[in-house]
């Protein structure tokens, strides 16, 4: 196995000059009863909007002081050794930054084999080691904490997590190993891979300590106190630690393989095989039943070389930066200041849409919102609709009872519109037709103030085109959600050549204080999101009417990475609405856009997946295929691909030149967050420059340098 301790890690310094290091401070407590611990606190300097993170510098350093104490260990000045974090962090884990500027596999290698040596040292101190979880503790971070003899955690600690397969990583720095032997592999399975697919989702505290990743947990405000209490009594023997959910021999010959078996099927379903990181984390794990704690740690070293320098980190760390830098200063977003008060919302409509919006609004605005429709009886269906969700919330405990009463209070519902002369803010969520959006706005416009902005939520339609008939367009906004509403990060906000910067600075901050990411693009058929997703939709039915099989033209499109293959799209966003977005987009862009008239056909058919009693897919519904079964020249599957990468990249481009959107970074952030496009694929566009698309159809690249892994 590999001795780390003869390996040169200079050259990963000599790539770190600019590291933001996290320095390990070292002072030694005094136990009750005599007894010494050397607690080490790492701390960047920075406050907690700038987490501690774990780059070469930062290892070296926090290595050679473990080092000291491990020689102070057997002088017999210290009785163990704890490391905790700055106020509310422990680690953040790897600094991305460095991990993403690695210039060779031997450099990535070292990466882990670096984290492995520094982490490690933690089970060979000759004294007993533990880790106080005093906050944030993500991938190293908790990694850290794994590598140690004993855990303890912060009540209040909000997110612990393993998420590197998200970012199209494993855990590299004993994750893998340790922590299935830890707490069994069901469980590492939910922590490893499950969580991170379910965007990044994080435990709490809490649950770190039921699945026994922590030894014990105390509450904040006495947090540091009670684990030097607790890391006493093991130390002097009071105090035993069980750990119930660490696997014993029985799971080790039954259980493990079968639920790594298990796990495969289940990613292979939902994701298909195009993420490699998923798979190479479910080997990993498997190969943990048995083993040296050395063998594991190599494994990770050799599997992270080969993640650290390919193309899906590369893009995956495209769209993490998209995700949490871009979208939080949103490109040609107007001056904040401009933006209104939101004091009171109206809601033109009490369907399922509206009544999503009015939940929305009043559990993130907390502000009065009442909403409107034709008769009394759809409005009080609405309201029905609104109330039982909080009901929910409250079943739930996701809110309190005082929350509860309060949001019931704020919400309401009338047909007489001069109950909408106070709102700040009014949306329409009706039918999607032209003429019914201009005259329901210019009925409401009637009885609102000068100053009340008015937000379309429409998909397809000319926003300018919705304020035809209003006195004021300059007032009016595209404010485009996606279904579910509570769920989907994104929102588009559309802006029209008479919207003002009042009227979008206060979308933009309307959408912040919603908790979605917004990117404003031009008011044109589609706007991003639903133009792209068009062109996937018209070029698969292309190739089905055209003879081609469904199942094939799934299979065709297979390496784009998507959520779901178009079939399942198209059963998603129903078949009506598929051919109507279809013929929208053709009606523009007749030269670019397919129109399907089977699609017409299977729209009024109905049904295009036969499902069982549960929901899931059992194939194609075979009267769907009979209507489709017309076509004489079926395509090829690369065809197929190729031809939908060239018609994307020609669309994509041309969005560019007309300024839907600012930069194809844009672009990519629409479709990451409203569309589910995979982060192991950067977006769309990275994908298209690195297949060849983008030289094969207007002779360059939408990014220069090219993202993509080291060659």
């Amino acid at each position: 196995m590999t001795d780390y301790s003869t390996i040169d890690f200079s050259p990963l310094v000599a790539l770190s000059a600019d590291e933001v290091v996290t320095h390990s401070f070292v002072q030694n407590v005094t136990l009750p009863g005599g007894k010494v611990i050397a607690l080490i606190t790492l701390d960047n300097g920075r406050d907690h909007t700038r987490p501690n993170t774990l780059g070469p510098i930062t290892l070296m350093e926090l290595g050679r002081v473990l080092d000291e104490q491990k020689e102070r260990a057997g002088r017999g000045e210290i009785h163990a050794v704890a490391i905790t974090g700055k106020p509310f962090i422990l680690a953040a884990g790897a600094d991305l930054s460095k991990v993403s500027e690695v210039d060779s596999r031997e450099s990535a290698l070292l990466l882990g084999q670096l984290g492995h040596f520094t982490f490690g040292k933690l089970d060979a101190l000759g004294v007993p080691s533990f880790v106080f979880i005093n906050g944030l503790a993500l991938g190293g971070g908790l990694e850290i904490g794994l590598n140690a003899n004993y855990r303890t955690v912060d009540a209040s600690a909000p997110a612990i997590a393993l998420p590197e397969v998200f970012l199209g990583l494993i855990p590299g720095w004993g994750g893998a190993y340790l922590l299935p032997n830890l707490i069994g592999i069901e469980n590492a399975l939910k922590v490893v891979v499950e969580n991170p697919l379910k965007t990044n989702r994080m435990l709490k505290a809490q649950d770190a300590f039921e699945l026994g990743i922590a030894d014990a947990i105390f509450p904040a405000a006495t947090f540091l106190e009670d684990s030097l209490r607790w890391a006493g009594g093991v130390l002097d023997g009071t105090v035993k630690v069980t750990r119930k959910n660490q696997p014993g021999k029985v799971e080790r010959l039954v259980k493990w393989d079968a639920a790594v078996g298990i796990a495969r099927k289940m990613l292979e379903s939902k994701i298909g095989t195009v993420a490699q990181s998923p798979y190479v984390a479910l080997d990993l794990l498997k190969a943990a039943k048995s083993g040296t704690r050395a063998e594991g740690f190599a494994r990770e070293d050799e599997a992270l070389a080969d993640l650290a320098t390919g193309d899906q980190f590369q893009a995956s760390n495209y769209a993490f930066n998209l995700v949490q830098k871009r979208a939080k200063r949103p490109a040609g977003a107007p001056d904040k200041a401009l933006a209104q008060k939101v004091t009171k919302v109206g809601v033109i409509g009490a369907g399922l849409m509206a009544s999503q919006f009015a939940l929305l609004f009043v559990r993130r605005l907390q502000v009065p919102v009442v909403i409107t429709d034709l008769d009394q009886g759809r409005v009080d269906k609405g309201l029905d609709y609104i109330r039982g969700e909080i009901a929910s919330l409250l079943a739930k405990g996701r809110i309190s009872p005082d929350e509860a009463n309060r949001l019931n209070a704020l919400v309401s519902g009338t047909t007489n519109k001069s109950d909408f002369a106070d709102c700040d803010w009014v949306i329409e969520a009706v039918f999607e037709e032209l003429g019914v959006k201009q005259d329901v706005f210019a009925d409401v416009e009637q009885y609102i103030s000068e100053t009340a902005i008015l937000a379309t939520n429409t998909s397809s339609l000319s926003v300018e085109q919705i304020g035809a008939k209003l006195a004021h367009p300059e007032r009016l906004v595209g404010f485009h959600f996606f279904n579910p509403v509570a769920v989907m990060p994104l929102i588009e906000v559309v802006k029209t050549p008479k919207t003002t910067d009042a009227t979008l600075a206060t979308a933009m901050a309307t959408a912040k204080a919603l908790r979605k990411n917004a990117v404003i693009t031009r008011d044109t058929p589609g706007f991003v999101v639903n133009r792209v997703l068009a062109k996937v939709l018209g070029e698969a039915m292309y190739a089905v009417d055209s003879g081609t099989s469904f199942a094939t033209v799934d299979e065709a499109l297979a390496p784009l990475g998507l959520p779901m293959p178009p079939s399942q799209l198209l059963d998603l966003v129903g078949l009506k609405v598929g051919a109507h977005v279809l013929d929208t987009h053709h009606e523009a862009f007749p030269d670019r856009f397919y129109r399907s008239e089977n699609l017409h056909k299977l729209a009024e058919y109905g049904t295009l997946l036969e499902k069982d009693s549960k929901g899931k897919v059992k194939g194609f519904d075979k009267g769907a295929l009979k209507i489709v079964s017309g076509g004489k020249q079926p395509l090829q599957a690369d065809e197929i691909l190729r031809r939908l990468e060239d018609g994307l990249a020609d669309e994509i481009h041309r969005m560019l030149e007309d300024h839907v959107v600012e930069g194809p970074e844009d672009i990519d952030l629409c479709m990451i967050l409203g569309a589910g496009w995979p982060f192991q694929m950067g977006g769309i566009t990275p994908y298209l420059d690195r297949t060849g698309a983008s030289q094969r159809v207007f002779g360059g690249t939408f990014h220069d340098p090219e993202i993509r892994g080291i060659r």
